[in-house]
């Protein structure tokens, strides 16, 4: 995978990453399922870069036969704590510790970007069985809420980024070319308590490189910032997955 310091960043903060970071809605799985026209039940599954196992528990809990594929060292024992009863061999996507033609659906849970795509789709065309899929999705806020447009602005200026508001299509824009994804976008939210909310933030990879003092104030001034949308101190956050498919 790159060797961008942020992709490690995460092994550092993984129990806070397994407790903060969202899920996904069963609707993407059904998702999947539609666009892969095969059920997942029985069906044999990698999940690359499984991180903790937050897209993998969902891919188990719907009968599939998953194998974890996960480089870090933390996220990797975070998995094994929460997940034992899954296999998980270490490698990563641009480097499949996996047999030739022995999968029928690959899946990267905000996990593709970490990838050279000229070494991990050729990786995931050896892997995968004529017929399989790959599925690829990314979890994004949903900037149409306005309490999150402002948060999104304000993250933009404290990490020194573009000004421009993020663009949800720009996860179709920038799919690997030469294979045939068809795409969908799944709006869905969940409620939790301030300090979870918080915490989900603190472990994007641009805040782990941060300085923690940095960090530490821009989370209280978030805090202050949100006391006014969430009195009750339970924030709804609102979310889009965007999900790409491809057959091999």
């Amino acid at each position: 995978m790159t060797t961008d310091p942020r992709a490690r960043s995460f092994d550092a903060a993984a129990a806070r990453y397994a407790a903060a970071r969202p899920s996904y809605p069963q609707t993407l799985l059904d998702a999947v399922e539609s666009l892969t026209g095969r059920p997942l039940s029985g069906a044999r599954v990698a999940d690359i870069g499984a991180g903790t196992g937050l897209g993998t528990v969902l891919l188990d809990g719907r009968g599939a036969r998953v194998v974890a594929v996960e480089p870090g060292d933390g996220m990797a024992a975070e998995f094994r704590r929460s997940l034992p009863s899954v296999p998980l061999v270490r490698g990563d996507g641009d480097r499949l510790p996996l047999a030739d033609a022995s999968f029928d659906l690959l899946t990267y849970a905000q996990a593709w970007h970490w990838t050279d795509p000229s070494r991990s789709v050729p990786e995931a065309l050896r892997v995968l069985r004529p017929g399989g899929a790959l599925a690829l999705w990314w979890n994004d806020s949903d900037a149409s809420v306005g309490w999150i447009a402002g948060q999104d602005a304000r993250m933009r200026r404290f990490l020194g980024a573009d000004d421009s508001p993020y663009d949800p299509e720009v996860r179709f824009r920038r799919l690997p070319a030469g294979l045939h994804f068809g795409n969908r976008r799944l709006p869905w939210s969940r409620r939790v308590p301030m300090d979870v909310h918080l915490a989900n933030i603190s472990s994007y990879s641009d805040f782990l490189v941060r300085g923690e003092t940095a960090v530490d104030a821009f989370l209280a001034c978030e805090r202050e910032q949100l006391a006014a949308c969430f009195p009750d101190g339970t924030v709804e956050e609102r979310y889009v997955v965007s999900l790409s498919v491809a057959i091999r």
